[in-house]
């Protein structure tokens, strides 16, 4: 039956969401951003008003984009950053009302954190770090500089920084946070053999190549002693790339990361060199969502924390039957969102059946998704994709320049260069 969707969940904390969806992280790119690192990462009215806008649309529970937890590493110009040693003291007070615009009609907000190493963009660290000696190959008009292997201190100063913004995340109102262990970054790198060559305790073994997410894990819980703080991941099913993290490897982390706390589980995959977010099989096609089937079998050994699948679901149909054959518990939208922020709430009610439709092609999707943020985030209507004069639009701008759908409506403050490098 259709009406699962709008069921409530409660995770093993007694923390309860007032339905099964979730709205993904994506990147929102919409706060301050300057040279000087104290300036990057304050969020905006328009940050707020677009989290708003998501909150009106009853998702259940909201995830904010990346977060990342030092300045000089973000995963893009215009992230909302919150690092103890360059974000301004009263920086929980400046989350505060984006967090409880999202919160107003019951959604829970959840904050993922993050750390780009390796895949921060290399106008603004030409050389970044990560698990690794290593180089992120370009994507959607953005380079990346050869990065270097981080010191054992600096890879201990990485948990104190995961541990302190989940600190002023909770300060701020949050209801949890996620750590970002998926596509490509920081912690993806540590887990992945094929981009973490590392001897010491951190490299190595999949118990050395995890320990980071165990020590943050317990970092918070020392930071943030409140049982109804939701502890959650997102992971990687597999990196979809030869010598990468491995499905086996995941499934094994997932239950472990159960035993340590995690309450939430988000399943993804990919990375930058592979992104994952098309379908490969005909019959995943049909279930809709792309990592369905990863999920079939990680759900057998998952007992405690709840399991999401974003990526592909786009009709009440195929999210139902999801949850009802016990493929997952939730079902995480990110791309539709955009184009429609309200649209839990038609597809619980039944106004709709299915999101809108995007006609942009298969590799504009994302980047066309983004542009829509920068849209309503700036009052504008969302831009109708299922238009096909409106597709073939975008789908030529973003051909024609691949940055281009990032390239909003500059903040006051920015000088020359921080206009057009997105």
């Amino acid at each position: 039956m259709s009406d699962v969707i709008g069921q409530s969940i409660t995770f093993s904390n007694g923390v309860s969401a007032p339905n099964r969806f979730l709205k993904s992280a994506m990147t929102e790119r919409l706060c301050s951003f300057g040279i000087e690192l104290e300036d990057r990462g304050v969020p905006t009215e328009e940050y707020q008003y677009l989290y708003k806008l998501w909150g009106e649309g009853k998702t259940g529970i909201i995830v904010f984009g990346n977060v990342p937890c030092d300045a000089r590493y973000p995963e893009a110009a215009r992230n909302a950053i919150c690092s103890y040693d360059h974000s301004p003291k009263d920086i929980a007070e400046k989350f505060k009302p984006a967090i409880k615009a999202a919160k107003a009609h019951g959604s829970l907000a959840i904050i993922q954190i993050t750390h780009a190493g390796r895949q921060t963009p290399e106008f603004i660290a030409p050389t970044p770090v990560s698990s690794s000696e290593s180089q992120c190959p370009p994507l959607g008009g953005m380079t990346f500089g050869p990065a270097r292997a981080m010191s054992t201190e600096e890879v201990e100063d990485v948990v104190k920084r995961f541990s302190w913004t989940a600190g002023k995340m909770h300060e701020a109102g949050a209801d949890g946070v996620q750590l970002h262990c998926a596509h490509g970054y920081l912690l993806s790198q540590f887990v992945s053999p094929k981009i973490n060559k590392r001897t010491d305790k951190y490299g190595g073994t999949l118990e050395n190549r995890t320990r980071i997410l165990f020590e943050i894990i317990e970092g918070i819980k020392k930071e943030v002693p409140d049982e109804k703080f939701l502890l959650s991941i997102k992971i990687n099913s597999q990196d979809f790339i030869e010598g990468g993290f491995s499905e086996e490897e995941s499934r094994e982390t997932c239950q472990k990361l159960e035993a340590a706390g995690i309450h939430l589980i988000e399943l993804s995959g990919g990375t930058y060199e592979s992104m994952a977010f098309a379908h490969k099989k005909d019959s995943t096609k049909r279930r809709e969502g792309f990592f369905v089937e990863f999920a079939d079998r990680m759900r057998p050994h998952i007992k405690t924390a709840k399991l999401a699948v974003t990526g592909g679901f786009r009709s009440t149909e195929a999210m139902s039957k999801a949850i009802n054959e016990g493929t997952c518990d939730i079902i995480g939208l990110g791309r539709p969102l955009t184009l429609e922020t309200d649209l839990p709430e038609l597809l619980i009610g039944g106004k709709s059946k299915a999101a809108k439709e995007n006609k942009t092609n298969e590799p504009t999707q994302t980047a066309s998704s983004y542009y829509a943020i920068g849209q309503i985030a700036y009052g504008k209507p969302a831009p109708d994709f299922s238009d096909d004069k409106v597709a073939q639009e975008i789908d030529a701008a973003i051909q024609k320049d691949p940055a281009g759908a990032f390239k909003f409506r500059p903040q006051p403050g920015d000088n020359e260069k921080n206009k057009v490098q997105y």
